[in-house]
């Protein structure tokens, strides 16, 4: 939260947006690989974890087997915008917390677990 305890002001338009814009950073070659994953936002998080930026539920890619396709739901990465506004100071860390949340989330998707992201620099 910011110093004040204020939470940053931001619409879920905006915030949309720049899941959207964060989604755009990631190279091509990863999302051309994305198989069968929908991107997105919820206000808040789940009330056993209220403090989750994000979240991947699905089956990582490195766990999918030749039978796995047929019939699957798709995997789901949530972005939660209000526990990300109470979080961050000003509208530019919420901008740049969203770009990691969505890399983080998926990574996760392509089966790299937290210990190898928080050794990669993506905390």
């Amino acid at each position: 939260m910011g110093d004040d305890g204020a939470v940053v002001e931001m619409t879920r338009e905006d915030f949309e947006a720049a899941v959207s814009d964060a989604l755009d950073l990631v190279p091509r070659e990863l999302t051309d690989q994305m198989d069968n994953v929908v991107v997105l936002v919820e206000d808040d998080a789940p009330s056993e974890d209220p403090t989750l930026l994000g979240l991947y539920e699905g089956v990582p890619l490195t766990e999918r087997d030749l039978g796995w396709a047929a019939g699957a739901l798709p995997d789901r990465i949530t972005v939660f915008r209000n526990p990300t506004l109470a979080f961050c100071q000003d509208r530019d860390e919420v901008v740049e917390e969203v770009a990691v949340t969505v890399v983080h989330e998926i990574a996760h998707h392509f089966g790299i677990d937290d210990e190898r992201l928080h050794a990669l620099g993506w905390g």
